[in-house]
């Protein structure tokens, strides 16, 4: 058992457990005054891990209450990712590879039909400076390198698929094809990438000078 958890990693343990208490509540469970529990909620509060609300009481003024929000619930283990790849090896056993290479495909499409109604009548260099937000909306941290005027290095520092990728390529492939796609070019190349063992991946993107229009 670790002592040395601090008293605002018990205040988001208990909140964890119980969803919603108060200021009391909290003291009664850490053994602490209620001013000192304040002290920490308002630091957690600072920082988004916390949300605040009233609740009515029969008689008397309202209660405040305390509960995480998602930001606090992304501190705590999650194993989506180890499920996805035990998934799709159960997938890969019962009806073989080509039915990965299809999901992907699939996955692939719905993006594709996503992103080009946001990168639709945009000039190339709109294009991916969008296409570097909505990476970074979707958790990639995405940043942007312009070389020149139609070429760009798009850098991914993070990969919220990562486990996937690492056993099946085909994400890797899928996500390769559908830049190009939605870019409206042939020339993009993952120069490196974080499956691979690589901090990051990596992807250079040249357009054509006639390819810079709306569309």
């Amino acid at each position: 058992m670790n002592s040395r958890v601090t008293t605002r990693e018990k205040i988001l343990d208990l909140l964890k457990k119980e969803a919603q208490m108060t200021v009391g509540q909290l003291a009664l469970n850490l053994n602490i005054t209620e001013m000192a529990v304040r002290k920490h909620l308002n630091i957690l509060d600072r920082d988004a891990f916390i949300h605040v609300s009233e609740v009515k009481q029969p008689m008397g003024r309202p209660v405040q209450v305390f509960s995480l929000t998602e930001k606090a619930e992304e501190l705590f283990p999650k194993n989506y990712e180890n499920l996805t790849v035990e998934f799709l090896r159960d997938l890969e056993e019962l009806q073989g590879e080509e039915m990965i290479d299809k999901l992907f495909d699939m996955r692939s499409r719905r993006l594709v039909l996503e992103y080009d109604g946001l990168l639709k009548n945009k000039s190339n260099q709109e294009k991916i400076e969008t296409l570097k937000q909505i990476q970074s909306e979707k958790g990639y941290m995405a940043d942007l390198i312009k070389i020149n005027d139609q070429q760009f290095e798009l850098i991914e520092y993070n990969c919220p698929i990562l486990e996937v990728s690492k056993n099946y390529k085909q994400a890797c492939k899928c996500e390769t094809n559908m830049f190009k796609e939605v870019l409206k070019t042939d020339a993009v190349s993952r120069t490196i990438c974080r499956a691979d063992g690589e901090n990051h991946c990596r992807f250079l993107i040249s357009f054509d000078d006639r390819s810079d229009r709306s569309s």
